[in-house]
């Protein structure tokens, strides 16, 4: 007997107890293969789907204030959807070779967005500077793809142990990886949320951090904005997701949690659970 993964799913935005407005989106989506027949001397469907699924996970966290942060993340939320929909090729085996042709395609899809954001910013002086995290993930098979730019994270949870998967593009961050801070210091330092690397901005350009992995059943894949990592420890996330085995219950825990250590920012989570599935 063979068996594929397939996943459960849950995603939760909150705008905390202090910001006003929340900032954050996110975008839980499944792609298939789908043929729509017009004519045909058989019994079927107009509309047949194929069988082989793709799943697109992504946060993204804006910034700017009066309400750029919130354009800044919507479009480019918007720019991926459209890119996924309309040039995104991604009939690939999925294996290592068919991962690097899919990260190779985003990373292009997130300078497309950095550029879009960065031209509607000239466009309306007010929204001039926004710009937003986008942390994303592509599901396909047994691999998973992640796409990065900012200080939202991308974690796996596996075997009782949480890895975080993407870097923290701010000063303090980059300060640890060149030896001029030490890790212990980052949570207090004063430079901790200067972001380096937007999509948007002032000036086009972005550095697009990419990679992929191979996912089992019983992995977990946490997307979230940093309203999240700054109020609840890696410790208390893992603690969450052994005891909740639900990505809703586990979602909602999260969130509650950053908002009983004080809710400074805006929260979003989302979790994949991956599961097997007889064949």
């Amino acid at each position: 007997m063979t068996s594929a993964l397939t996943v459960k799913t849950f995603g939760i935005t909150d705008k905390g107890r202090v910001r006003p407005t929340n900032e954050d989106q996110f975008l839980i989506a499944e792609l298939s293969k789908s043929m729509r027949v017009w004519q045909t001397s058989l019994p079927e469907p107009a509309l047949q789907v194929g069988e082989e699924r793709a799943h697109l996970f992504l946060v993204a966290d804006g910034m700017g204030g009066h309400q750029a942060g919130e354009r800044a993340s919507a479009l480019a939320v918007t720019a991926i959807e459209q890119f996924a929909l309309n040039r995104f090729r991604w009939f690939f085996q999925a294996d290592s070779g068919g991962a690097q042709k899919i990260l190779t395609q985003f990373q292009a899809a997130f300078r497309q967005a950095d550029a879009s954001i960065v031209g509607e910013a000239a466009e309306h002086p007010e929204l001039a500077g926004m710009g937003t995290t986008v942390t994303m993930a592509f599901h396909l098979g047994a691999q998973v793809c992640v796409v990065h730019v900012g200080d939202s994270r991308a974690y796996v949870y596996r075997g009782g142990h949480l890895e975080q998967l993407t870097q923290d593009h701010t000063v303090s961050a980059d300060m640890v990886r060149a030896g001029a801070l030490r890790q212990d210091q980052l949570a207090s330092h004063r430079f901790r949320h200067v972001i380096t690397n937007v999509v948007g901005g002032k000036e086009v350009g972005v550095h697009v951090e990419a990679q992929a992995f191979e996912v089992h059943a019983g992995d977990w894949l946490l997307l979230c904005s940093d309203g999240l990592t700054e109020m609840v420890s890696d410790e208390a996330i893992a603690a969450t997701l052994a005891a909740d085995p639900a990505p809703e219950d586990a979602a909602k825990a999260l969130v509650a949690l950053a908002d009983q250590a004080g809710g400074k920012d805006n929260i979003t989570v989302l979790l994949v659970q991956f599961v097997c599935v007889p064949g």
